[in-house]
């Protein structure tokens, strides 16, 4: 079930409707960035797009680039090869809730889980396509002339995307590193701009992991070993930007979602691990000796430029691929873009672990109009007073929940994914006042509002019916309905009129 090579997603996407192939050469400074904008305004997410011949400072790069391929409720469930991501969705949340068999049958169904279970742990090969094609950069290495299947960074599709970035960056990189003390490997995603052929910017926020053990090397003045890779299955970005608990191997998640374990290979320069079947992998390192470098500017996922700050840099020791790779790539900006449906999948896929937590939640949804964090609405059960600002407080403390600005908490009764209704209950059911809370904490260090970087300002909205217990003395009103005999028969004779 699990994809071999990000092509035969590709060729999935492609017998499914949802690829379009451009043969017309297309620029990486900007065109392709234009042209995928167009594409991922469309409604539903548009489809993905095949760019056979990129242009690098107008040359035409041997390497076809793809973009957009997870932009869509239905190339997110493609990805996972399911019907749909509510039956992902429905199977892990099976997998959380499972309780001790009280007999022979549940005993069987719960070997039958154990089973799909043997395939997370990930495994150790000894050769992948991922290095079919290797150029050495180290230290010590006997150079191999920079030809066009040996590319450098400079060779590789890597977009510009909007006019003001900083250069070139990486916009879809899975990058490994380890805890020097635990050894535990995380997998995130953090952008990459290329300063040169062997040289970008790391740029991982103050609250990574990647930054967490960034840290621990920078205490004890050790070179940190890094790789990035992109490509192979798409369950990898997935699982890169997942909500995991720090020092749960994304690699664990990848391998249940594609019912296949992954299989690593070493890197050839230092002593990470990566998938087998990527397409590209950069192995290099972060020097805590060196001095940070200015990153950016860059056309973020807020909508607006992050400006320049300073990151670590990293080098490039090697560069691998296949040989008939094919380069990933995303775009980020004015919302909705491709990100928000892997948001979107990312909180369908771990509503069950929010509900482990808080069973009174009903659903979530992240509002394209948010970015991700800065709007959340949440349906909840409510059973007695103040429960919509335990919800607040409890979701401000879990995990990239802690960047959210504004949560709004309707009652259950309300689809959290259409908008307009919340809106209506937010203005309908709140009085400014008594229904509205301000605190503090953390905030995305890409927030350009914010007083100072990485700190801030959260607002919550209880819009949920009010109770006796929270000071409202007055009854409170029904919402209005139709009476549903009268639905049922109307809505017959409506069907009627509009054929």
């Amino acid at each position: 079930m699990a994809y071999a090579s990000f092509r035969e997603f590709l060729d999935s996407l492609d017998q499914a409707g949802e690829l379009i192939k451009v043969s017309e050469p297309l620029a990486t400074e900007l065109e392709i960035t234009a042209l995928a904008d167009l594409e991922m305004k469309q409604p539903g997410g548009g489809r993905a797009l095949l760019i056979e011949k990129p242009t690098v400072n107008g040359v035409e790069s041997q390497f076809p680039l793809a973009i957009n391929t997870l932009g869509s409720f239905k190339r997110m469930a493609l990805s996972f090869q399911a019907e749909s991501i509510q039956a992902v969705a429905e199977e892990l949340g099976s997998l959380m809730k499972a309780k001790p068999p009280t007999g022979a049958r549940e005993a069987i169904k719960l070997l039958g889980t154990a089973l799909e279970l043997r395939h997370a742990k990930p495994k150790m090969v000894r050769s992948g396509a991922c290095q079919e094609v290797v150029h050495r950069f180290d230290e010590g290495s006997e150079e191999v002339p920079i030809a066009s299947e040996c590319p450098s960074l400079l060779d590789i599709p890597i977009l510009k995307c909007w006019p003001e970035d900083g250069g070139r960056f990486i916009t879809l990189p899975c990058v490994v590193t380890k805890d020097p003390d635990t050894g535990e490997r995380n997998v995130g995603m953090y952008r990459i701009q290329i300063y040169d052929s062997q040289t970008t910017g790391m740029h991982w926020q103050l609250q990574k992991v990647g930054a967490r053990h960034g840290k621990r090397y920078y205490e004890n003045g050790t070179r940190m070993p890094v790789s990035i890779f992109v490509g192979g299955d798409p369950a990898y970005p997935f699982c890169a930007t997942a909500p995991l608990p720090d020092g749960l191997d994304e690699f664990l998640l990848a391998g249940y979602l594609r019912k296949k374990s992954v299989e690593l290979v070493k890197c050839l320069t230092n002593d990470l691990e990566v998938p087998a079947n990527a397409d590209f992998v950069i192995e290099g390192y972060v020097d805590p000796t060196e001095p940070l470098r200015q990153e950016g500017p860059f056309g973020d996922h807020t909508g607006y430029y992050t400006l320049k700050e300073p990151y670590p840099v990293f080098h490039v020791t090697a560069i691998t691929h296949r040989k008939k790779a094919v380069y990933p790539a995303t775009i980020v900006g004015i919302p909705p873009m491709e990100d928000f449906y892997i948001g979107a999948a990312s909180v369908q896929l771990f509503l069950p672990i929010f509900q482990m937590n808080f069973p009174e939640i009903v659903d979530i949804a992240l509002p394209a109009e948010g970015v991700f964090h800065n709007l959340v609405f949440v349906s909840i059960k409510k059973t007695y007073p103040m429960q919509a600002y335990k919800i607040m407080h409890g979701l401000w403390g879990m995990g990239q929940m802690m960047f959210t600005k504004y949560f709004v908490i309707v009652d259950e009764d309300v689809d959290v994914h259409d908008t307009s209704q919340v809106l209506f209950r937010l203005c309908a059911n709140t009085d400014p006042k008594r229904d509205s809370i301000v605190t503090k904490g953390p905030a995305d260090v890409l927030d350009h509002a914010t007083d100072a970087i990485g700190m801030g300002s959260k607002m919550g909205f209880d819009a949920t019916r009010k109770l006796p217990g929270e000071g409202f003395q007055r009854p409170w009103p029904p919402i209005i309905k139709m009476d549903p005999v009268v639905t049922e028969k109307i809505e017959k004779i409506w069907s009627e009129l509009s054929r």
